[in-house]
């Protein structure tokens, strides 16, 4: 059963104004060192490295939707973290406040999976979340 969904458009070009105006302050405040590090391989190319970073963006405000929450009620922008499966595929993992609201959503007898897609096209970055419930086994 589908427990949320989100959806996020963001652009490009205001996280790369964001960036150039509030640079540290900005990425400790909203990605986890796992994002930042991956943004960072891609620090070479401006372009790139933004919209690394604006895909993110997308997916924690598509992620905070499908919770049903936004930012607010104990969930921050760091619990909310896009991770890549061994095979490469992104995924989120959940941390603090975001993992306790998904285990409150989820019913008894069910395990939740976040699905995460995502995609750039400039100057927009755009990031779609499932979360849905299986039975356990």
């Amino acid at each position: 059963m589908i427990l949320g969904i989100g959806n996020d458009l963001t652009n490009i070009t205001r996280i790369e104004a964001t960036l150039a105006r509030f640079g540290e302050r900005f990425l400790d405040r909203i990605f986890t060192p796992v994002e930042r590090a991956k943004a960072e391989r891609r620090k070479g190319v401006p372009q790139v490295y933004a919209a690394t970073l604006a895909k993110r963006f997308a997916a924690k405000e598509a992620c905070s939707k499908a919770l049903g929450t936004g930012f607010r009620r104990g969930i921050f922008w760091r619990d909310i973290g896009v991770v890549n499966a061994p095979s490469g595929q992104p995924t989120i993992l959940l941390t603090g406040g975001a993992a306790t609201r998904l285990a409150a959503m989820t019913p008894a007898g069910h395990l939740a999976t976040v699905h995460l897609t995502m995609t750039d096209d400039h100057p927009w970055a755009e990031a779609m979340v499932i979360i849905e419930a299986v039975p356990s086994p």
